[in-house]
């Protein structure tokens, strides 16, 4: 399996250098930019899997940059940051971010979050190859590609994976924690409102109205539930 390659932006030189020799001693290819400006032609010339970002860049803001990323690439990103508040997280989320961290942080902790990001691009298994059809959603596992009416639907890694394990078990209802543990894939601990979070961004892209959605459910205070459309073929 090839070496994957991680990209790590801070300002902080000690930061920075720590990451990136920790992160070379367990096997990964790392490129490391102090700026947006660097950072950017940085990630055009390495085509990273992973970026390690942090929010308070001199140049820009690591939402900006998340975003702009993805936007060429479906790359991850794990968000780094000294601000401990939710509502930033949640920030970072909406933005796309797959993962947060926040300062200060234990290396083993980084390993982890790290590790189970970068398991979303294991090769899919073939029960789990599988398209799933509901009418005019085609979500298809083996290209990591949503399409409505045929029409490419723009969702991050983490968007997809939500949407694939809910639409893998239709009618069933999931609560929050365990879409988190089943998703994210270790034991989150924090704000589990990041799960509203990404729900309300798949919604907007593939609800005809996100404000009454037909496909994702909310169970009110219990979790959601994906609910095939009529007319499933």
């Amino acid at each position: 399996m090839a070496v994957a390659k991680i990209l790590v932006v801070d300002d902080d030189p000690s930061i920075r250098n720590l990451i990136q020799r920790f992160l070379t001693k367990h096997n990964y290819q790392v490129e490391a930019a102090e700026d947006g400006k660097t950072a950017l032609a940085l990630f055009e010339q390495f085509n990273p899997d992973l970026v390690i970002l942090d929010v308070n860049l001199p140049d820009t803001l690591g939402y900006n940059l998340c975003q702009e990323m993805q936007n060429r690439t479906k790359v991850f990103v794990l968000m780094l940051t000294s601000r401990a508040d939710e509502a930033d997280k949640i920030r970072g989320f909406s933005q796309g971010a797959d993962d947060y961290l926040t300062k200060p942080f234990s290396l083993g902790e980084l390993e982890v979050r790290v590790g189970a990001i970068l398991k979303r691009q294991r090769v899919v298994t073939t029960a789990e190859k599988q398209r799933l059809v509901f009418d005019k959603l085609t979500i298809d596992p083996e290209r990591r590609e949503v399409t409505i009416n045929n029409e490419l639907i723009p969702l991050t890694a983490l968007e997809f994976d939500l949407l694939r394990f809910l639409a893998s078990h239709p009618g069933r209802v999931w609560r929050r924690a365990e879409l988190i543990q089943e998703v994210w894939d270790y034991e989150y601990v924090g704000d589990q409102r990041v799960v509203d979070v990404h729900i309300g961004q798949i919604r907007k892209k593939i609800e005809i109205d996100a404000a009454q959605p037909i496909l994702i459910q909310t169970v009110r205070g219990v979790g959601y539930k994906f609910e095939a459309p009529s007319g499933t073929l």
